[in-house]
């Protein structure tokens, strides 16, 4: 009944009160009966649980079948609009599935967070403060409800099973992040991601180094240990206070119009075999280069204004949105390679 439109449930309880209203002054009048009297009789017919006793006279009788009828009319149409109502409510959910199923069929260049506990959706804010778009991959039943609750797109399944990891779009992703409370999990799912695609970004949580290591061998690119990195980052604050407070100011967490970004040079970008200073940075753009990240792999920390840019080197820049977007149109129009 709760589900019903409010309107149409109105106009029945109307409809109930002016048949019982009907039927008990029209017994009043032809059987000469109390008010209560005729008041039972009519509750007794009309919810067609029976006859308090047979009527008398032509008149009563026409009342009993008038009421008989008219409560098996509208219980009848109740019972339709439950019907009904449950399975709009079956094909609702349905619809939604579809729903669910076809945007994240739609994605492209996104990332898979495997594990929906405490880690993975702090994860998912951080991809959601970048507006990064996402797919939440899990079995229990906990983090699939927050995931409703949160409106996030999901995939009900495990990230070890590879028809569930080509569900989430693994073909398509830009990075998964292996972020279930178990260890043995996270390397099971980096297993499975890395032998599904040898290109994609793995990022993994690890309870201690051990599992570190296991996570390395099974293919993560980059381990995470939350529990020691909370450690080290209470003894930053502890022994350089303004540091620490200056990298919080310019991170994500505490300056959100402050950001880091990575940019790569292709081939075609009109930075190739020009220098810093030739393109002049800081004046174009706004934005402040603090590392280079060279094709080799190697990485330079205080990159010269004279160095020459190459074909594969990564710039990685601090600034607001606004600089961040200027750089990246003046370095490499066509191509930035992740937030």
């Amino acid at each position: 009944m709760d589900g019903l439109p409010r309107r149409r449930l109105a106009l029945t309880l109307l409809t109930v009160a002016a048949v019982f209203a009907a039927g008990t002054i029209g017994f009043r009048l032809t059987l000469n009966e109390p008010w209560h009297a005729a008041f039972y009789r009519t509750v007794v017919t009309a919810t067609l649980t029976g006859l308090d006793s047979t009527p008398r006279g032509m008149d009563a009788e026409l009342i009993t079948i008038f009421l008989v009828i008219a409560g098996v009319t509208i219980f009848g149409y109740l019972v339709a609009q439950l019907v009904n109502e449950v399975a709009r409510n079956i094909a609702s959910g349905a619809w939604r599935d579809r729903r669910r199923r076809k945007m994240i069929d739609a994605l492209n260049d996104h990332f898979i967070i495997c594990g929906y506990g405490r880690v993975g959706r702090r994860a998912a804010e951080e991809l959601a403060s970048a507006r990064m778009p996402y797919v939440v991959l899990d079995f229990n039943p906990d983090a699939l409800a927050a995931a409703r609750e949160r409106d996030v797109l999901f995939v009900q399944g495990d990230g070890s099973d590879d028809d569930d990891l080509a569900a989430a779009g693994i073909d398509r992703a830009r990075g998964l992040i292996a972020s279930a409370d178990s260890d043995a999990q996270n390397v099971y799912i980096t297993l499975s991601a890395r032998q599904r695609r040898a290109d994609l970004t793995i990022v993994a949580r690890a309870s201690d180094s051990e599992a570190e290591r296991k996570l390395r061998l099974a293919g993560a690119d980059r381990v995470v240990q939350p529990y020691t990195s909370a450690g080290v980052e209470m003894a930053k604050f502890a022994l350089r206070p303004e540091v620490a407070a200056f990298l919080e100011l310019v991170s994500a967490h505490g300056g959100p119009d402050m950001r880091f970004e990575e940019l790569e040079l292709t081939e075609a970008s009109p930075a190739v075999g020009r220098t810093i200073r030739d393109l002049r940075i800081r004046r174009e753009t706004g934005a402040l280069v603090v590392a280079l990240r060279t094709a080799d792999g190697a990485f330079d920390t205080t990159p010269s204004p004279d160095v020459r840019l190459s074909p594969g080197d990564v710039v990685i820049a601090m600034g607001t949105p606004i600089e961040l977007l200027a750089l990246e149109e003046l370095l490499s129009p066509q191509q930035a390679v992740a937030h």
